[in-house]
């Protein structure tokens, strides 16, 4: 008799561990699939959707920035965007400056997206007189930095690597180069044909 209490309480032993296993895998499984649905929902906040005129604003206060005190020249800044139309677009680079004739970037400005890297000395290619974006004594002057080409639609990361990039809690007062420019944003337009 006591063999069959214990062989009776063996099994239910095998059962007891074998429903706590199970229940253990679906609170796992439901935790693992919980937090990733979490994620992609703040993600979702941070991406940079394409407007109905095709064009891409990418503001450098918007972005998640690095900054590299012993070499500002490495700072970078990065979106996540959503392109809907796939095709060519001409990469702006835009700036608030006192003066349009030397925008004064201590280095080459770096944009890359994926395999593709544009690299230039920012000049002014264009004015844009009124903009609400500066204010006076600056005015908006926009650097044509070459094109880019999506092959399909979708979500991609574009870093800006610059010394004026900033680190959001220094203000441009602090960097004497400030003075006369920053950056303020990168500008995809759709090329037309």
């Amino acid at each position: 008799m006591e063999i069959l209490k214990l062989i009776n309480k063996k099994s239910k032993m095998k059962k007891a561990l074998f429903e706590y296993l199970i229940l253990l895998v679906l609170l796992t499984t439901w935790s693992c699939g919980h937090l990733g649905k979490t994620k992609d929902l703040h993600e979702a906040d941070n991406r940079i959707m394409q407007q109905n005129d095709g064009t891409v604003s990418l503001i450098l206060d918007k972005a998640a920035r690095y900054s590299d005190s012993s070499n500002p020249s490495n700072n970078t800044a990065d979106w996540n965007i959503v392109i809907s139309t796939p095709g060519r677009y001409k990469v702006w680079l835009s700036s608030a400056t006192k003066d349009t004739s030397n925008l004064r970037y201590a280095n080459t400005v770096k944009i890359s997206l994926m395999d593709d890297r544009l690299e230039a000395n920012p000049a002014c290619d264009k004015v844009v007189r009124n903009s609400s974006e500066v204010n006076y004594p600056y005015f908006r002057a926009d650097s044509y930095m070459g094109s880019i080409y999506f092959s399909e639609p979708g979500e991609y990361n574009i870093q800006v690597i610059s010394e004026k990039v900033l680190a959001k809690e220094e203000h441009p007062q602090t960097n004497s180069l400030a003075d006369d420019t920053r950056l303020m944003s990168v500008i995809l337009t759709p090329s037309t044909r």
